[in-house]
């Protein structure tokens, strides 16, 4: 049974991971900050603490501001392959807690590949980075384009990125950076404007919310479905050398398409219910992502199966759902028809 240990494993990327490793045998161990209020909702369904029927996911206290506690939970765990998906990741917050967001997004990375270094463990790792790095940088980008970091959070992502480049061809270490462009599910955090959208869209239809305040709606992004993106995390770890992956889909759409198309699904008109806050303009921002997965589909044969309108249709279902209402049923039908024998529980 191979030993997997993943950082972030309570946010969204890491509750999909674990539940693709879980359903290929592995034995899986998370890493979880302390907290005064249960953070583990994505993943108790298959956590080993409240489903002792289920005794291949364990969770660990730890942080990467502690390198002396990573270091002696890789000794202890040995596991086969490490994914760092633990970070800072609010691009936003960056800009108001620059070197907390510096410290734990980037240093906590050079903290675990100088844990595997020292203890000598034979094992794999994946690091979370970013398409925030490359900013500026003319689209489409790949694993050949310029970085040009807009944000303390895209500078720590680089800090990381070249960490593991180093560590790679330094030390011999089997590393591979994910540069993986916007990816979202019903379980993206609220604080994300893809999920700030869908879920004040299924309160605002059930007559739960009367307005959605939202920032600058020209920036275009790539955005695609995270359960088929950690499964790219995975396939590069059983790639046969350490390299470097872009993976997104290759379409680009502005926010503002994003939110006509979310109130469409539900037959609203967004102009009844939004309107524009400049407090959450950053000062700096990242116009225009788009992904050349050329590479990736090359070599890893990854292409993703959900497309943007289908994206929206799935998170705007769960949403109504979670709030008590009857899902209107086309992200359901999407799933079913492209996902038929999927791995994660349905959200």
């Amino acid at each position: 049974m191979k030993k997997a240990l993943i950082t972030g494993i309570t946010g969204q990327d890491g509750s999909y991971l674990a539940e693709l490793l879980v359903s290929k045998g592995y034995e899986v161990h998370g890493i979880q900050r302390r907290t005064s209020v249960s953070n583990t909702g994505l993943i108790d369904h298959i956590n080993f603490n409240t489903h002792p029927s289920n005794p291949n996911l364990y969770l660990h206290y730890g942080d990467l501001a502690d390198s002396s506690h990573l270091t002696n939970l890789i000794y202890n765990i040995e596991p086969d392959e490490i994914y760092n998906l633990a970070a800072q990741s609010q691009v936003r917050v960056s800009f108001d807690m620059p070197e907390y967001s510096s410290d734990i997004t980037g240093l906590g990375t050079l903290r675990l590949l100088e844990s595997i270094r020292r203890s000598g463990l034979n094992c794999k790792f994946y690091q979370a980075s970013t398409s925030e790095m490359f900013g500026s940088s003319s689209p489409p980008q790949n694993e050949n384009s310029h970085f040009q970091p807009r944000s303390p959070y895209a500078c720590a992502k680089l800090m990381s990125y070249w960490t593991v480049v180093n560590y790679r061809d330094g030390y011999n270490l089997f590393a591979s950076n994910g540069i993986l462009f916007n990816h979202e599910s019903p379980r993206r955090g609220d604080v994300f404007v893809t999920r700030k959208i869908t879920q004040a869209v299924a309160k605002i239809r059930a007559g739960k919310q009367d307005k959605l305040f939202l920032g600058n709606l020209d920036p275009q992004r790539d955005w695609g479905y995270a359960p088929e993106y950690v499964e790219a995390m995975w396939e590069m770890l059983q790639y046969e050398e350490p390299e470097d992956f872009v993976i997104g889909t290759g379409e680009t759409h502005t926010v503002k398409e994003f939110l006509e198309q979310a109130f469409e699904y539900v037959d609203l008109d967004l102009n009844d219910y939004v309107e524009t806050d400049s407090k959450v303009y950053r000062p700096t921002e990242v116009n225009s992502l788009k992904a050349d997965t050329t590479k990736a589909a090359a070599k890893l044969g990854w292409e993703p199966k959900i497309t943007f309108s289908d994206l929206l249709k799935i998170m705007i279902d769960a949403d109504l759902r979670a709030i008590g209402e009857e899902a209107i049923g086309e992200g359901d039908r999407i799933l079913e028809e492209k996902f038929p024998d999927r791995w994660w529980k349905i959200d």
